[in-house]
């Protein structure tokens, strides 16, 4: 018996989510920037961390709905960490340390928690970033071939990576928070997601639509958020320093200008960042 689908109740730059027979499923169905082998790669990706136990929705099945490759999974009942971070930029400003630092903390426990699992059979980082630097149409051959360069002479790690830390990626049900969007899982360097989440603060363009309060607030506090983060990084994951994380910058900037949900504001930014390094 062939299933209907539902309200539409989200969406993202590749893809749109819909209930699914209920309450408890929904189905994430692809557009048309998205192709079969990436959506499956997801469901593979997201069966593999489910499994272990990290903190993901359960994934049901891979099928297609009117040509469209889809997954269908738990419903994470709850809502965005996108919404709980613009509650907390909407708090009125102050000459004291912002009193909501427990937005800002849950993506690093998700990521120490993540990074802690090792060698699953997900697709080797370095070879997704390098296709990626590749395929950046705003760098010249020869800047491609410099930040890979950079890339393949940093050190080779095999732990589990989200890939995109992004607020929009994860859900916060009551005290507990999980990541959504496996797609671009890996087995590789944790510094390279932590790149990414200070690349994604020091540098994205809120939409045009914030309320100027917010978005002065957040350019305020760019650099704030991302101490708080990477202290309660360090002091979760045990380590004693994050200085190799910025090795990590100019490779994840170069990967991040594939990317189709960033403005090209933000690229432009981004390719000043990278040719600032080379």
């Amino acid at each position: 018996m062939k299933q209907m689908t539902g309200k539409k109740v989200g969406e993202g730059g590749c893809s749109e989510v819909f209930e699914w027979g209920g309450e408890q499923q929904i189905v994430k169905m692809a557009k048309a920037n998205t192709n079969v082998d990436a959506v499956k790669r997801e469901f593979s990706n997201s069966m593999l961390v489910w499994e272990k136990g990290l903190p993901s929705p359960r994934p049901y099945e891979f099928l297609e709905i009117d040509g469209r490759p889809s997954i269908v999974m738990e419903r994470i009942q709850g809502e965005s960490l996108m919404e709980h971070f613009f509650r907390y930029l909407m708090q009125a400003p102050s000459d004291n340390a912002p009193s909501d630092d427990e937005t800002i903390k849950i993506t690093a426990r998700l990521l120490s928690e993540t990074h802690r699992i090792d060698n699953l059979p997900l697709p080797p980082q370095r070879d997704m970033m390098i296709h990626a630097i590749r395929s950046a149409s705003y760098l010249t051959e020869s800047e491609k071939a410099q930040v890979i360069e950079h890339l393949q002479g940093l050190p080779l790690k095999k732990q589990v990576c989200h890939g995109d830390p992004n607020p929009g990626n994860i859900m916060v049900r009551g005290d507990q928070a999980v990541f959504i969007d496996w797609m671009n899982a890996s087995t590789g360097n944790p510094e390279a997601d932590l790149a990414e989440y200070i690349i994604m603060i020091r540098y994205a363009i809120l939409p045009p639509h914030t309320p100027s309060s917010a978005a002065d607030r957040f350019d305020l506090l760019r650099e704030y958020i991302i101490e708080v983060f990477c202290e309660e990084y360090r002091r979760l994951s045990g380590v004693n320093s994050l200085d190799e994380v910025e090795d990590w910058i100019m490779p994840v900037a170069a990967r991040k200008l594939c990317a189709d949900a960033i403005s090209e504001e933000e690229k432009t930014l981004l390719l000043a960042e990278i040719r600032s390094r080379l």
